[in-house]
């Protein structure tokens, strides 16, 4: 049941890690004046934030008894069909709202002085990101729901949790590991990135949306 769980959560973990919103402060944390230990305590706060809203989750789910054997298995399907149907909504606002040819990409307003965080900053705004984005938490939802209703034992959870987590951050880290390569060579490639994540962050998440969208739908109908 474990393996059928983790299949479940593996695509829902992967809209996290491919979010550019998620990885774009990453990126500009590596420009400051100290990026290793700035853009590292953004990932320490960013994993923190996802895994204990996930734990939150997982035992609010395991309160309710959502385990297949249950009488509130239906809620857990019921719950991702809901998110599905959602995300495709979101998809459709999200490419409409994309950049016209022309145009520049916007970014959150609390981006403008990230080159001002200090390590204690970053930590902080990784956290709340992590634990506080909608998306993070739409996902996460989903995840905790199957990762409730498949009976699994509280290591199993555990096990669960740690391989939806470490997907999750692959896309925090992946800037750090090209610093880490790359050397003196990586600003100019993590540049490149930035503006295209700026640039075609609508595009990305709406095409996401709807791919994980139409999964938790199947998941959903399959479960209620």
């Amino acid at each position: 049941m474990l393996k059928i769980v983790i299949g479940e959560i593996l695509p829902l973990a992967l809209v996290v890690t491919i979010s550019p919103l998620n990885i774009i402060p990453a990126i500009l944390l590596l420009f400051t004046s100290r990026p290793l230990p700035n853009a590292l305590s953004f990932l320490a706060g960013f994993a923190g934030g996802v895994a204990v809203v996930l734990g939150l989750l997982i035992s609010l789910g395991g309160a309710v008894n959502l385990s297949t054997d249950s009488g509130h298995s239906t809620w857990a399907g019921t719950l991702k069909l809901g998110l599905g149907v959602y995300l495709l909504f979101a998809a459709v606002k999200k490419f409409r709202g994309r950049p016209r040819a022309g145009q520049e990409g916007s970014l959150p307003k609390w981006m403008d002085g990230i080159a001002g965080y200090s390590a204690t900053k970053a930590l902080g705004a990784g956290a709340a990101l992590g634990a506080l984005n909608p998306k993070n938490l739409l996902v996460g939802l989903a995840s905790a729901a199957a990762i409730s209703e498949g009976g699994l034992s509280t290591t199993q959870q555990v096990v669960a949790g740690g391989v939806y987590l470490a997907v999750a951050v692959l896309g925090v880290v992946a800037p750090i590991v090209v610093t880490l390569s790359l050397g003196d060579r990586a600003h100019e490639v993590l540049e490149s990135w930035n503006a295209w994540l700026r640039q075609n962050n609508a595009t990305v998440m709406s095409i996401l949306f709807v791919v994980f969208g139409v999964v938790l739908i199947g998941q959903g109908i399959a479960g209620v």
